[in-house]
């Protein structure tokens, strides 16, 4: 025989809310008194927000617990401490993320400077005659930070391309960011011009610093 279905009468609304994970996506919750469950389970979850320390809150509760019945078992979490520790993939995946990021954007540096200071000891000549026929150093220095930066333009245009592509396939891997965030997209962007300004200066200055007639006896 089939139990009638109970007259529910709604009392309130409340927002959107996530009940097991964060990372689900919102669904229809309700929220029942727990007198009336048909089968009540023997556990059960009470959320209390005070402004009390841990230690007196806890003591509080206990005394007003063991005034019921002194057999129930207490179990305390904070709830700042269990949402922390069910973002800890997240967490662990952006410490990953931030080492081997940084460690990429070390090498592409180290990479940077190599290829520009081998640029600038392959045009010793050329930069030599530039300096003759009445170049400044600034216009040295111009010309190769300028080189530099178109490099780095290309760079960072497939760059952003790709990493579009690559984070919409990791998007589910992220917790309140977007693949397309625009601002950690900038941000990208900026660190890695100034890593590519830093490594190219040194090239540069090095360059504007040549004597004519020695760079011309090299050549």
């Amino acid at each position: 025989m089939n139990k009638p279905h109970p007259v529910i009468e709604i009392v309130g609304l409340v927002k959107n809310a996530k009940y097991t994970d964060l990372r689900e996506d919102f669904g229809p919750i309700a929220y029942l008194p727990a007198s009336q469950d048909d089968e009540p389970d023997s556990d059960a979850t009470l959320m209390v927000r005070s402004t009390l320390s841990l230690g007196s809150l806890m003591d509080e509760i206990k005394n007003a617990i063991n005034q019921v019945n002194p057999a129930i078992d207490l179990q305390f979490t904070v709830f700042a401490d269990q949402i922390q520790d069910s973002l800890l993939r997240e967490r662990l995946l952006a410490m990953l993320s931030e080492f081997f990021g940084f460690l990429a954007a070390l090498l592409a540096t180290i990479g940077l400077y190599g290829v520009i200071s081998y640029m600038v000891a392959r045009r010793t000549g050329e930069i030599g005659i530039r300096m003759a026929l009445g170049a400044k150093r600034r216009d040295i220095v111009v010309m190769v930070m300028g080189e530099a930066g178109t490099l780095l333009g290309v760079g960072l245009a497939v760059g952003a391309v790709l990493s579009l592509f690559a984070a919409r396939a990791a998007s589910a891997l992220l917790y309140g960011l977007k693949p397309d965030d625009p601002l950690t997209m900038i941000a990208s962007a900026v660190i890695l011009a100034a890593a590519a300004a830093a490594a190219t200066f040194l090239p540069a200055q090095r360059a504007a610093r040549l004597d004519p007639m020695v760079a011309l006896r090299e050549e």
